[in-house]
């Protein structure tokens, strides 16, 4: 079972904030039973990722975390809206650089993480995502993920995610709690808390659960997904303003969510099922995103890692007006 965990953002604006990510990252680390030369990897990775941020990005910032899909893993995803790069190839060669790209680094992030992705478009920005194991051991798989962002200066998200796997079946869940802050996020978690006991239930039957469930809590917008990778199929059900899509190379489907507020008012639920193609992957994001972003702005972000996908979406289509969550799940391949 996984949920969204305590993740920590840092502003990269200026070379003050390349130690407090490095700090973070590495306080992380010791958490998660690395010995020092492994945290001297995880130090280095970051310092150089932020110091890109500082030097050529804008409106850079990191996000640092247990690995969504490891306890014993670290994961650090580096984003921003700068120039982007143009030659990748060239980029990740030790020493390259160019005042329009984030050259500087690259090539020792790619030898210091276990596993690591970079998805850039010119003139968009560059969205790199590291993650760190101890040595001799094996990256975590990458088939679902999760982003949250707080509103403003807001310390808790009032959003949350979960999920679960069981061979080809993941179900997934989003909870947008109304409003923001710790009445919202209340409600979120005593979703996902009822979601980890329940999560075995029929689609239609957990969203029931789960509406009656959030009745003594503020409320708000759920909805909850599962995934039979073997079968090409999906399970959607909704109540509120959850955005469910199915996300390939050509286009978008939107799921549908009955009109309500989980816990307090609801038109009669509903189950949908919905056929998903090969390659594709399910997004699923509150309403601290706009329903607006265009796939085919995002060139190849389809076949890319759930981490960057939700990442991407999270800092091109997220308002600043709300609490933004996404959750990305991926189809069979």
């Amino acid at each position: 079972m996984i949920r969204s965990r305590d993740e920590s953002w840092v502003r990269i604006e200026d070379a003050s904030a390349i130690g407090a990510a490095r700090r973070a990252a590495t306080s992380l680390a010791e958490a998660c039973g690395f010995d020092e030369h492994d945290r001297g990897r995880v130090a280095v990775a970051v310092s150089e990722a932020a110091s890109n941020l500082v030097k050529h990005a804008v409106e850079g910032s990191m996000l640092i975390r247990t690995h969504p899909e490891a306890d014993d893993a670290v994961e650090v995803i580096a984003l921003d809206k700068g120039p982007g790069i143009r030659d990748l190839t060239r980029a990740v060669r030790d020493g390259y650089s160019t005042a329009g790209t984030l050259g500087i680094g690259l090539g020792g992030i790619t030898r210091m993480a276990s596993a690591h992705e970079v998805y850039s478009l010119p003139g968009r920005g560059t969205v790199v995502s590291m993650s760190f194991t101890a040595a001799g051991t094996a990256p975590p798989a990458s088939r679902m993920s999760g982003v949250t962002r707080p509103i403003g200066e807001e310390i808790v998200s009032g959003d949350a995610y979960a999920y679960v796997e069981d061979g080809d079946t993941a179900t997934g869940l989003l909870c947008d709690g109304l409003g923001h802050g710790p009445a919202a996020a209340t409600a979120s978690r005593r979703a996902v808390e009822v979601f980890q006991d329940l999560s075995d239930l029929p689609v239609l039957q957990l969203l029931e659960r789960l509406h009656r469930a959030l009745a003594g809590t503020r409320g708000g917008a759920v909805a909850v997904a599962r995934l039979d990778r073997a079968g090409g199929v999906v399970r959607y059900a909704g109540l509120g303003n959850v955005s469910g899509w199915i996300v390939h190379a050509e286009g978008r489907q939107g799921m549908i969510s009955v009109p309500g507020i989980a816990g307090h008012q609801r038109s009669r639920l509903r189950e949908y099922e919905y056929a998903v193609p090969p390659h594709s992957m399910l997004v699923l994001h509150s309403d601290g995103l706009t329903e607006r972003w265009d796939v085919a702005a995002f060139p190849g972000l389809a076949a890319r890692s759930p981490a960057v996908v939700a990442a991407t979406l999270l800092r091109d289509a997220g308002t600043r007006r709300d609490d933004a969550t996404v959750l990305a799940m991926k189809a069979a391949t």
